[in-house]
């Protein structure tokens, strides 16, 4: 008898949970009350045990996937006779597909698809593949690189097999969720002979014949029955044209339906890699046009290999993927919110004190570093819960207040690049705990090793041009929040000082805040509230509470 193992419910607020181990393999003998796998949730993390005896017939949610409540995450046989492997899935091939690209031999095939990396990033760019059609791959082994609006990533493997099977090429734009390759978890592959033969083909060889078969006359699209490509692969690769530039599915249906000339779609300006046209590109042109404010582009092309190109005595250097991406990010945050900044400066006194006397102490006994901003985050965490407006969002005409505090902390990363990860539920971590979050995101963002769900679902954020000796700034809002801190170096300076109604001078540790606020929402009223509320918290904390 087949038993379903479900993902089981924690509590009544809680939804969903993440398989974060499995104890037993496909396969093994399980018994009844043994365990067999870890689950973790937003309030508990804890060990499943079997309800039944019998054989684990098959997984279904692997390590790290988080699924709803009641999702069958396994099946165990109770008759080990019929304890069959699960049927092997087999490869359904389009019938207009010309080309099979492998021949599998055994295993379950498993999707990879363009993971989602953030509430309002709909694609996604391959940069890089670090393994080819046949090669082994580990689970949890990186298997590509790519860089959306927000971030560039590594994607591990979700299985350990052989990678059969690739759909999106390096420096194609797909939608999220689309599947870019497949990993058989067992038994190999055979690649075909038409495989071998298609792969030979260069790639200009390959461009030529597809805009052939994709233009109709100079200044027409073809209709979607006719332009639309037939092989999987080739659906994510798709030139118009007789021009170098590639257009994805997306693009080029959208073109198809506002009657959008090939004329027009090659004087598109493109934010994409490498100049490509992305959706954003396309609808921000219908956009323009539909309000008239559409004018010809005259400006001279200057074309630029190697990375670099010299024009009368000036250097081109091309954006890389991550700076167009935070360009068109800082664009979009300044033509949506309406931006005030206010500033304040704060005492550090009781802070810088605490530190000089307790940082080495709780490296050594925590292996916690202490910062300044740790008890800045601290600050802000109170402050939004006081002033919950502030931890809001607007969508259209309707306000979305945020019933937790999801803290982003601004990341530089080198050589040119920014990236916000969020400290979740922030508002339920004491200040040793922030310090934490504070180094562990700061360091994975450095080295690529964030998760989708850490850059996304942000409701305030924090940026600390201090730690650069910047003293105060104006910074953007990082979209679609409300509002944002900026964070000024602590320095020693002179300040007056009043006792018994005598003035005089004293030298403090001083900072200063900026905080910028999207006054669609946030009046001064609010925002001046706000920003006292993170100074008078700051300048009289509660270090035992630390």
């Amino acid at each position: 008898m087949r038993v379903e193992v479900i993902m089981p419910k924690m509590g009544e607020s809680i939804h969903e949970g993440t398989l974060i181990k499995w104890h037993k393999k496909k396969g093994d003998k399980v018994s009844k009350d043994e365990i067999i796998f870890e689950i973790a949730t937003d309030k508990v993390d804890t060990e499943i045990p079997s309800s039944v005896d019998g054989i684990l017939a098959e997984i279904k949610v692997f390590e790290n996937e988080t699924v709803d409540i009641d999702t069958v995450v396994a099946i165990i046989e109770t008759d080990s006779e019929s304890a069959e492997p699960a049927p092997k899935k087999e490869v359904v091939k389009d019938p207009a597909e010309d080309l099979q690209t492998t021949t599998k031999v055994g295993g379950n095939l498993i999707d990879v698809v363009m993971p989602k990396m953030g509430e309002s990033v709909m694609e996604g760019t391959i940069i890089k593949w670090h393994k080819s059609v046949g090669d082994k791959v580990e689970r949890d082994e990186i298997l590509f690189e790519i860089a959306t609006d927000k971030v560039d990533t590594e994607v591990p493997a979700i299985s350990a097999g052989t990678l059969v099977e690739i759909f999106v090429k390096e420096n194609e734009t797909v939608d999220v969720e689309t599947v870019v390759g497949r990993i058989s978890s067992e038994g190999g592959l055979v690649k075909g002979k038409e495989s071998e033969i298609r792969s030979q083909k260069s790639e200009e060889e390959i461009l030529e014949t597809t805009a052939k078969e994709t233009v109709l006359g100079e200044n027409s699209i073809l209709p979607a029955d006719k332009a639309g490509v037939k092989s999987e692969t080739e659906k994510q690769s798709h030139p118009i044209g007789e021009s170098n530039r590639f257009y994805s599915p997306l693009v080029l249906n959208i073109a198809r339906k506002e009657g959008i000339s090939f004329d027009e779609l090659e004087s598109l300006s493109g934010t994409g890699v490498g100049g490509r046209v992305s959706k954003r590109d396309i609808l921000a042109y219908l956009k323009d046009r539909k309000s008239g404010k559409v004018f010809e582009q005259k400006a001279t092309k200057v074309e630029v290999e190697k990375g670099t190109a010299q024009k009368d005595g000036v250097e081109i250097i091309p954006m890389d993927n991550i700076r167009k991406r935070i360009m068109q990010h800082m664009l979009n945050s300044r033509d949506t919110s309406v931006h005030v900044t206010a500033i304040t400066e704060v005492e550090m006194t009781i802070i810088d004190k605490f530190l000089k006397e307790k940082k080495k102490k709780f490296m050594e006994e925590d292996g916690v570093k202490l910062t300044f901003l740790s008890f800045i985050a601290r600050a802000t965490v109170k402050a939004l819960r006081e002033y919950p407006m502030m931890n809001a969002s607007l969508e259209g005409e309707n306000i979305l207040l945020k019933k937790f505090v999801n803290l982003g902390i601004a990341v530089a990363i080198e050589p040119n690049g920014l990236i916000v990860p969020n400290i979740k539920n922030a508002d339920e971590i004491n200040t040793k705990g922030l310090s934490r979050a504070i180094a562990d995101l700061g360091f994975r963002a450095r080295n690529k090793k964030l998760l989708p769900d850490e850059i996304s679902g942000g409701t305030f954020s924090i940026t600390n041009y201090g730690v650069f000796g910047s003293l105060f700034g104006t910074p953007i809002i990082n979209q679609p929040e409300v509002g944002i801190l900026g964070v000024g170096a602590v320095v020693k300076k002179p300040v007056v000082v009043t006792i018994d109604d005598v003035d005089s001078i004293a030298i403090k540790p001083m900072m200063y805040l900026s905080l910028s606020h999207d006054h669609r929402l946030v009046d001064g009223l609010l925002g001046g509230k706000f920003l006292k509320y993170v100074k008078d918290y700051l300048e009289n904390f509660d270090t035992s509470k630390v």
